[in-house]
């Protein structure tokens, strides 16, 4: 049995369930893989769209040999789903089928055909050489919303360079001010490049879909993870375009002081004092009014041009009592605090349980321990996310979609099968 265990399984009587998606009625071509793509249209199914996933038969997504970990069965032992793949896949069906062929890029075309969406993530042109790029469905399609998600979009001197995430947040300057001033650069702990390229192409497919609703009109989407991670510097990128570059800084804030961790007497937490009122409750808590009267401290603005003065002090202060109570006192101080959580505790706060940010769904691999996913953070009063599908072995809805969208015959799917294209 799993941690969470088959009463977090989403209730089938419920009213996640019984009320339908957004995006319920809208059918997904997707053409991705790995994380970025298969974000976006995660999003969209979590959303009630019908995603179709189109992959390679036998291989499938990249990310399924992505491993370890794997989900385990109920022996415990590893399944061929690496957790990676699991990630980014729940609410698709799986159809295998080899687009390299003509009969497998013509089912595509024909998917396509009554679609309301496609999204795909081959290197830029890619799709050209099997008839499926934009140019090639639009006429027969004339309201499909087709969205390419690369590396570095379809145009500029990188677009035909492959994208990968670390790559990207190099690029892009993530790294340039991730890190402590006097260490390497780093990236950030996830591939936020990917994450947020995924996260922007989903609301431009929504937003396409809704011009196409009104006006009749399908139209292209170019996302490119470079310029999404551009837009994901935000005060950061804005500083340097205001003229100050200030690096690495570790965990503290460019704009804000203090606003950091800071070593108790038996660990760390995390202090976020956001004005300076609050900064006035802090020293009065921590007995030092000296410091919110000295005018080098008394503002935000005064703060932070002064940290290099003022953050030793705190250092000192903080260093006095345990984190316990810390932030017991800060809290009640209503102060921005809060502990430095490692995953374990993370997955068994009772914050995030409540919430249910953990799932479980049927796996015909898991049995009765089901698997467990990360949920959703969306939350609808009148159409709620609904758990419907966990994410698919490959090919395992070959047959059942291509009966279902194209009206494939036994004889139909025989031929396909002895020409290896499904």
């Amino acid at each position: 049995m799993s941690t969470y265990g088959l009463n977090n399984r989403p209730n089938l009587e419920s009213k996640m369930f019984v009320q339908s998606g957004a995006l319920t009625g809208v059918t997904v071509v997707d053409l991705t893989r790995v994380l970025a793509g298969p974000t976006c249209t995660q999003i969209l199914g979590d959303l009630g769209a019908d995603v179709i996933k189109i992959e390679r038969p036998g291989a499938g997504d990249d990310t399924r040999k992505f491993a370890p970990p794997f989900l385990k069965d109920d022996a415990g032992e590893d399944t061929t789903e690496s957790s990676y793949y699991m990630g980014a896949n729940r609410n698709k069906r799986s159809v295998a089928l080899d687009i390299a062929k003509p009969e497998g890029a013509e089912l595509v075309r024909l998917m396509a055909k009554d679609a309301d969406v496609l999204v795909e993530n081959f290197k830029t042109g890619n799709l050209a050489k099997y008839a499926l790029a934009y140019e090639d469905l639009k006429d027969a399609n004339p309201k499909l919303v087709y969205c390419s998600v690369t590396g570095f979009g379809q145009t500029g001197p990188y677009a035909p360079r492959p994208g990968y995430d670390f790559l990207i947040q190099g690029m892009a300057g993530m790294m340039s001010i991730t890190g402590e001033p006097d260490g390497e650069p780093q990236k950030v702990g996830v591939p936020i490049a990917d994450i947020m390229a995924g996260m922007y192409a989903s609301v431009a497919v929504n937003a396409a879909l809704r011009h196409a609703a009104v006006t009749g009109q399908g139209q292209y989407i170019d996302i490119g993870m470079m310029d999404t991670t551009v837009a994901a510097l935000a005060n950061a990128g804005m500083n340097y375009i205001h003229g100050n570059m200030l690096g690495r800084l570790g965990n503290a804030h460019p704009n804000i002081v203090p606003y950091q961790p800071f070593k108790t007497e038996d660990g760390f937490i995390i202090v976020a004092i956001g004005n300076d009122s609050q900064f006035q409750r802090f020293c009065e808590l921590a007995e030092r009014t000296d410091l919110c009267k000295n005018p080098e401290f008394a503002t935000n603005d005064a703060r932070v041009r002064n940290r290099e003065a003022l953050l030793p002090q705190l250092y000192k202060i903080f260093e006095q009592r345990p984190s316990a109570d810390w932030l017991s006192d800060l809290e009640a101080q209503k102060i921005g605090c809060g502990p430095i959580n490692n995953l374990e505790q993370v997955f068994n706060d009772p914050h995030v349980k409540d919430r249910g940010m953990v799932v479980n769904m049927d796996h015909p691999l898991a049995g009765d321990r089901g698997a467990d996913l990360i949920g959703s953070p969306m939350r609808f009063t009148e159409t709620p996310v609904a758990y419907r599908h966990a994410p698919p072995q490959v090919g395992q809805h070959t047959e059942e979609v291509l009966r279902e969208k194209l009206g494939l015959s036994d004889d139909d799917l025989s031929a396909l099968r002895d020409k290896e294209v499904i």
